[in-house]
């Protein structure tokens, strides 16, 4: 996890980002993707967590003025990533349980696709790939790893939308993935999801070895709406 979304976790009545500053080329285009990207890595679904941002921190830590700063976050609360409330500040906006979920499915339909493509498109060496990154936890078991299983968790769905080699898919799963990636965070630890997670990674992996199209369409998209399924029945936290 980088500094930035560790600055995003520490937050109390207000979350200062340890950002770097910025050079003079599109400074609204730097703050927006330094932004996201501290967004996309902090906690956002522990209860515990303020997410309220302060504009003066954040020009304070990207050492430009205000203007490429309140660009940057118009275009990311356009997105839906944060929220302005009149009289108490700038949010980073939580999906509600129903909206999760909803992203969850549709996430599922995507990446299935993606996988089904993988199959017809991705190389041997490619899907090889996938493999490894679970190297680490066949001498002990994820539950061992969280944090780490956590990480090759989320890159294993990234790379089998990759794998899919549709530019399309890469692109409308941009925006989802960082609550996708966010929820499966705060759920891996809940019902030994993690040692039930890496069984449907491996069977999924034999799926695209052996170019099964119809079983790794299946087996992606079931795996994705089990946690659509554990999101509706555990995740009250999210209400």
């Amino acid at each position: 996890m980088n500094t930035t979304a560790k600055a995003l976790q520490r937050a109390a009545s207000t979350a200062p980002l340890a950002l770097a500053p910025l050079n003079a080329t599109s400074l609204r285009d730097q703050a927006y993707a330094l932004l996201k990207s501290a967004i996309a890595d902090t906690d956002i679904y522990n209860p515990a967590t303020e997410l309220r941002l302060d504009e003066r921190q954040l020009t304070a830590a990207l050492g430009v003025s205000r203007t490429p700063i309140r660009e940057a976050l118009s275009l990311l609360e356009q997105e839906g990533f944060i929220r302005t409330i009149p009289r108490r500040g700038i949010y980073i906006l939580r999906k509600s349980k129903r909206e999760i979920i909803e992203m969850i499915q549709m996430w599922a339909a995507l990446e299935s696709m993606a996988a089904r493509l993988a199959t017809l498109h991705a190389t041997d060496t490619e899907i090889a790939k996938l493999r490894h990154l679970f190297d680490e936890f066949q001498s002990s078991p994820p539950s061992e790893h969280l944090d780490e299983y956590s990480d090759a968790n989320i890159a294993f769905h990234t790379e089998v939308i990759r794998l899919g080699g549709s530019q399309m898919l890469v692109d409308t799963t941009r925006n989802l993935l960082l609550h996708v990636r966010a929820i499966r965070r705060a759920t891996i630890t809940q019902s030994d999801r993690a040692a039930r997670s890496i069984i449907d990674h491996l069977k999924i992996i034999e799926a695209l070895e052996r170019r099964d199209t119809e079983l790794a369409e299946r087996l992606t998209r079931q795996h994705t709406l089990d946690l659509a399924t554990h999101v509706d029945r555990y995740c009250d936290f999210l209400d």
